[in-house]
């Protein structure tokens, strides 16, 4: 007998679990049909304000599989197909056609649920006027370069400054818009220390972007043909052609949450480590589940392709037939702003305190290679550790080409529990052309030990 898996969702964590399934399992032991509400199947969400921003010129770049290499191998792709409902006694979903605008019900042994995040759209006076947009998938991506292109806007407010905030405000300006990003946080980038924060904000500065932080956003104006003007906000008006809103995102569990699947206290559906939810036959991945960060061991919800990607392979693996679980994650995650690379992993040292740590924490500024090598740039690097054991809990780093990779030594070493003594004498590769002898990061850990046995610098 043939058993079928439906799968909601056709970008990262639901084509790559569909993918993974029938790897394990032939079209004859599973049937796959996979309903994508979109026109895109499996592209990347992350490389949308490139394309806004012409650094990557044709959006098809941007596509890794489309629905019909995926039917090529055995997955039944229906895009402009979306899920409206889900019967989990029946074990049935309600598919609305787009294009032709009827409904259908389908039946499934298997469900997964890849829904993917939703972005914030404040409830504020004139948000949804024409020229304000949100960036979340690659027709959103779409729609803002076409706009751009036509008409020409002059002065653009971004509002957030997270890394969709920070990646746009760099697009706009690479496209000739004078830009001004606000953003309620006295900082941009709050899931850096304040210190290091500061850092990006005179970045964005210095590549002209004009910065109101600490601002709230009140409202939008619009013209008389509905188009925004101006952001209103606590400190005053803001001339605007276009808007971005970029003031972060959130599970999109509500389908989840309708059907009676169970949903954890951070809005993100309950899955254990194998991906599967509370309910039988039932599973979820990517953006719209809740995991467990490995360090805080707090429930999470942290967008990231590479984690949806991840989990997407671990269940289609159990889908499969196969045994896998997903670890958890530390939020491991870099941008780039002009010529400063951002990079963060673990814990922030609030967010360690507020873990239940004690924590010291080590900043050294240093070079990217051996200071007397051409070439050699400025970079930062922060350990925050766990007092007494020195155990790290958390690094951030922000320098020119190629620090932001550093950070994947850090990663590596919160992953597995590492002190920065350990991590001093980790045996890391040394050549001028790429580092001094003392790595950035060893430098730090360095002195992250001695702070953390009361050693002084």
């Amino acid at each position: 007998m043939t058993d079928r898996l439906i799968v909601v969702g056709g970008d990262a964590a639901g084509m790559s679990a569909a993918s993974q399934a029938r790897r394990l399992r032939p079209e004859s032991e599973l049937e796959i049909t996979a309903f994508e509400k979109g026109e895109f199947t499996s592209y990347s969400a992350c490389g949308t304000p490139y394309l806004v921003g012409k650094v990557v010129e044709d959006y098809e770049d941007l596509i890794s599989r489309t629905p019909e290499e995926h039917r090529a191998r055995g997955i039944d792709v229906r895009t402009g197909h979306e899920v409206t409902a889900i019967d989990t006694d029946a074990r049935t979903v309600t598919v609305l056609d787009a294009v032709m605008g009827s409904t259908a019900t389908h039946s499934y042994d298997e469900l997964l649920i890849a829904t993917g995040a939703k972005p914030l759209r404040p409830p504020l006076e004139g948000v949804d006027g024409r020229g304000i947009f949100g960036l979340q998938n690659l027709t959103d991506g779409i729609a803002l370069r076409s706009f751009i292109d036509a008409q020409r806007p002059k002065h653009a407010v971004v509002v957030g400054g997270g890394y969709i905030g920070l990646e746009m405000a760099e697009a706009l300006v690479l496209r000739d818009v004078h830009t001004t990003l606000v953003d309620q946080a006295p900082q941009p980038m709050t899931t850096l220390d304040p210190d290091m924060g500061a850092i990006v904000a005179d970045a964005l500065q210095g590549l002209g972007v004009e910065l109101r932080l600490g601002e709230s956003v009140l409202g939008f104006d619009l013209d008389d043909s509905g188009h925004v003007k101006a952001v209103r906000t606590g400190s005053g008006t803001v001339p605007a052609d276009i808007v971005v809103l970029g003031v972060g995102v959130r599970p999109n569990s509500g389908l989840a949450q309708a059907s009676g699947i169970p949903i954890g206290t951070t809005g993100g559906i309950v899955v254990d480590r194998r991906m599967h939810t509370p309910v039988d036959h039932v599973w979820a991945a990517g953006d719209c589940v809740e995991t467990f960060h490995r360090v805080s061991r707090a429930a999470v919800a942290i967008a990231l392709g590479t984690h949806a990607n991840k989990q997407g392979v671990v269940a289609g693996t159990n889908i499969g037939g196969g045994y896998l679980t997903f670890p958890g994650v530390i939020g491991t995650a870099a941008t780039k702003v002009c010529s400063w690379e951002i990079a963060r992993t673990g814990l922030r040292e609030a967010d360690a305190r507020k873990a239940g740590f004690e924590t010291v924490a080590a900043t050294v500024d240093s070079t990217t290679r051996a200071g007397y090598y051409p070439g050699s740039e400025p970079i930062k690097v922060r350990i925050v550790a766990e007092k007494v054991s020195g155990r790290i809990l958390g690094g951030q780093i922000i320098g020119s080409e190629g620090a932001a990779k550093r950070i994947d030594v850090l990663a590596v070493a919160i992953w597995n529990e590492m002190s920065a003594g350990e991590l001093v004498m980790t045996d890391i590769s040394y050549t001028p052309a790429v580092g001094p002898v003392w790595d950035p990061v060893l430098q730090a850990a360095r002195i992250a030990y001695r702070e953390a046995r009361g050693l002084g610098t």
